[in-house]
């Protein structure tokens, strides 16, 4: 995993730290497919809770290359299923988003009960991140 600079890591937990709409882009056969997730960033990597039968998850494990796009940042990763949200080696996450995304993780959007409930991380490989009229690249 990328180990960000501490200004652009502070940044980045500041403004991606929290419940974010982000643009995940995967490919399939050579055509990308974008699609707005809610995720949660901390040490180089976003979080995403997702179902593992989803097109994103076939798409990811055909290939791993991702790209991202939020305010002002934009980046590529490599997507990892990290399998079941509710097993025990993803109790310390799990517990993160939890509380990142309380206002509607018990809304009956996801089941916590099926398996296929997935954590999805994106470590990042390299990135651009604008603030305040300067450009980080990583």
């Amino acid at each position: 995993m990328i180990k960000l600079e501490q200004e652009v890591e502070e940044i980045m937990k500041e403004r991606f730290g929290k419940d974010m709409i982000i643009a995940l882009a995967t490919t399939e056969k050579g055509v990308p497919y974008v699609r707005s997730v809610d995720a949660y960033y901390e040490n180089g990597a976003f979080y995403i809770i997702t179902y593992a039968l989803s097109n994103k998850m076939r798409q990811i494990a055909e290939n791993p290359v991702v790209a991202i796009s939020g305010d002002w940042f934009t980046a590529h990763g490599k997507g990892i299923n990290l399998g079941y949200f509710g097993k025990e080696e993803n109790s310390l996450i799990a517990g993160k988003l939890r509380n990142a995304f309380a206002e509607w993780i018990d809304n009956g959007h996801n089941n916590f009960e099926d398996e296929n409930t997935i954590i999805l991380c994106v470590e990042l490989t390299d990135g651009v991140l604008l603030s305040h009229g300067t450009r980080y690249e990583f």
